[in-house]
């Protein structure tokens, strides 16, 4: 070990920790749901009362299992023991849960007090060119209807052979940027610009329910509920439709402003 680099080192306890980890059992976690009513008193010429519910949601270790060999494992508990205070957090843990245990549906707690907790959320993180792959794959999770999030699950925007492609022809475009380092892709000036174009003429080609719906005409087509020649009829009356539409739309000076709008954010 002493002859390794600290690289090499690092990776070997990865390894190590990893084989380890199949020879020891499951982690066990206890999922506990409290759901707590308050009432704040009668309210005026009423027998009613002021009712405001709270639930609470969490997990607590019952057993590390494997996380005991585990990298993550050996990290928290380091960090615990430098806080001095690993020991106590579990304690509170089997407290809570032995608390837990003897409550019943419709039990009358005792108020002691109130404490709010101010706090930020944080942005959603910038995607990645991994990330980015998997939002398309499960780009179907984002439509509402259940009939066509199901006839789009499984398949996403692309395929799995095609989707890295995708990003190229986007980067090869210029319609994105990405970050040789970080992974991390932004969009372009360019590609700003013509999301605008398509949302302010054909906002139904940004919604992956329009890709749900001819993927669904096609399962029709091979089901022979419908023939091959009623679903181009429809793609070809939707196209004709749509860029119909567009060329009378006349609106430039709508698209001039959001231009403008997005080259405050790529003067250099």
């Amino acid at each position: 070990m002493k002859s390794l680099s600290p690289v090499a080192e690092k990776v070997y306890q990865i390894i190590v920790r990893r084989f380890l980890s199949i020879f020891y059992p499951p982690a066990i976690y206890q999922k506990i749901s409290l759901m707590a009513v308050s009432s704040s008193g009668p309210k005026k010429d009423s027998e009613e009362l002021f009712k405001e519910s709270f639930q609470a949601n969490f997990k607590v270790l019952i057993d590390p299992g494997y996380l005991k060999v585990a990298q993550s494992y050996a990290r928290a508990k380091k960090d615990s023991d430098d806080k001095q205070d690993g020991d106590e957090n579990i304690n509170l843990d089997i407290n809570i849960i032995e608390r837990l245990k003897k409550l019943k549906r419709n039990d009358k707690l005792n108020l002691t007090g109130w404490r709010i907790k101010e706090g930020e959320t944080s942005p959603p993180k910038r995607y990645n060119s991994g990330s980015l792959i998997l939002a398309m794959e499960n780009a179907g999770q984002l439509i509402e209807d259940e009939e066509l999030r199901a006839q789009i699950k499984g398949s996403g925007i692309g395929t799995s052979a095609t989707r890295a492609e995708i990003i190229k022809k986007l980067l090869n475009n210029k319609y994105i940027c990405l970050n040789k380092k970080t992974q991390i892709i932004t969009p372009s000036q360019m590609g700003e610009m013509i999301y605008d174009v398509v949302n302010l003429s054909i906002r139904s080609l940004l919604n992956p329910e329009l890709t749900a719906s001819w993927e669904k005409g096609l399962t029709y087509v091979a089901e022979g509920t419908i023939t091959s020649q009623e679903y181009m009829q429809k793609l070809d009356d939707f196209v004709r439709r749509r860029v119909y539409a567009v060329q009378n739309l006349n609106n430039q000076s709508v698209l001039r402003q959001y231009f403008d709008e997005i080259a405050v954010n790529y003067k250099k």
